[in-house]
């Protein structure tokens, strides 16, 4: 059944295929919940999260995050009725020995949501599963130029 499944492309959601020299990865800064998506996204791809510098094959260092809701739209009762989410964190690449392998590069992604009133516990869970998904975009892209950062040193 493995043999079929690794055949017909099959990976985990969320899986990204990795270049040997990124199985290991240091992630210097950032915040827990970004963390954790890292965590996710490296344990999907049969990578992992180092714990030092030492031995990664790539050292990833987060600077400046940052998290806004900014509110679009009033009810006529002066009640918020949609928000938008902005995140952004800047970002570069090192070797484990600190040569900076990509200067530092910028994230931002940016997602809005209506707020019904009546419906307000349901809307926080549905915040926090947007804020979610936009840390798993921010994580998905920085691996993504890890690795063609990666590639295009080592050809």
């Amino acid at each position: 059944m493995a043999l079929l499944l690794s055949a017909c492309g099959y990976h985990l959601r969320g899986a990204i295929q990795l270049p040997e020299n990124m199985k290991s990865i240091y992630v210097e800064g950032g915040s827990g919940a970004l963390l954790e998506q890292f965590k996710q996204v490296m344990k999907a791809s049969s990578a992992q999260l180092s714990n030092s510098r030492t031995g990664a094959g790539i050292v990833i260092k987060i600077f400046n995050e940052d998290f806004n809701r900014r509110v679009l739209s009033l009810s006529s009762r002066g009640k918020s009725n949609e928000f938008e989410l902005n995140y952004r964190l800047d970002y570069e690449f090192a070797n484990a020995k600190d040569v900076t392998l990509m200067e530092r590069q910028s994230v931002e992604i940016k997602r809005d949501y209506y707020n019904d009133q009546q419906y307000i516990i349901a809307k926080d869970n549905e915040e926090t599963g947007i804020r979610n998904e936009m840390y798993q975009q921010a994580v998905q892209t920085i691996v993504n130029r890890a690795r063609v950062v990666l590639e295009s040193g080592a050809k």
